[in-house]
């Protein structure tokens, strides 16, 4: 197989991919197992949709390992120091990121042992939310798109995932209006959803309860 083909077959896969896990993320979906399996098997969806987003994705993983492949670039010294700083600091804000969201929460785990009056989580609209409505989708993208080298795999693997993670940003933008109404319905008018507020120009972010 051509190196040039191999791009192709990665974009295609990540296609099948996201559009899997999109339909799994759907209202309709966690309707129908809950109409199948009852209130735990909601309480139990996004742990069960974690684990199967993982397993799913190693054979994607895998192709853009295994594939014929190509160097494009990469960054050389010394701005390779300043995009791997820009990485960890990245990492940084998603460890940041998750701690503020709750680990448990972010897993599923809090969902499954939580009675369904508990399910809710507060909306959180500090921290790095109020610079941002998705900062761990933002430190994600920044992450993956310095990477040091950068191949042709790696490159469709990349397009991939920015789609997928702007196109679920968007659904789960849906879900969040569903859930906080008018409130999350404020936030969003108030705080960009993946690009940040300049330094100095965030600013306490307001919301309308109900």
């Amino acid at each position: 197989m051509p190196p040039d083909f191999s791009p192709v077959l990665i974009l295609f896969t990540m296609a099948v991919w996201g559009g899997i896990h999109s339909l799994l993320a759907s209202q309709s979906a966690k309707d129908l197992a809950r109409h199948w399996f009852g209130d735990k098997a909601e309480r139990g969806y996004r742990l069960w949709y974690n684990l199967f987003s993982v397993v799913s994705f190693l054979p994607v993983l895998a192709l853009v390992v295994i594939l014929p492949d190509r160097v494009l670039y990469s960054i050389p010294f010394p701005w390779l120091i300043l995009t791997l700083s820009i990485q960890a600091a990245a990492l940084l804000a998603l460890l940041v990121g998750l701690r503020q969201t709750g680990l448990s929460t972010f897993l599923g785990l809090r969902q499954l042992l939580a009675t369904r009056a508990e399910s809710q989580s507060p909306m959180i609209v500090d921290g790095l939310y109020r610079w941002v409505r998705h900062p761990l989708y933002s430190a994600g993208l920044v992450f993956i798109w310095l990477l040091p080298v950068m191949t042709l795999n790696i490159l469709a693997l990349n397009i991939g995932l920015s789609a997928y993670l702007v196109i679920g940003a968007l659904f789960e933008e849906r879900r969040l209006v569903r859930e906080y109404g008018e409130a999350y319905i404020t936030y969003r008018q108030q705080t960009p959803m993946l690009v940040p507020h300049l330094p100095g120009k965030a600013k306490p972010v307001k919301v309308k309860e109900g």
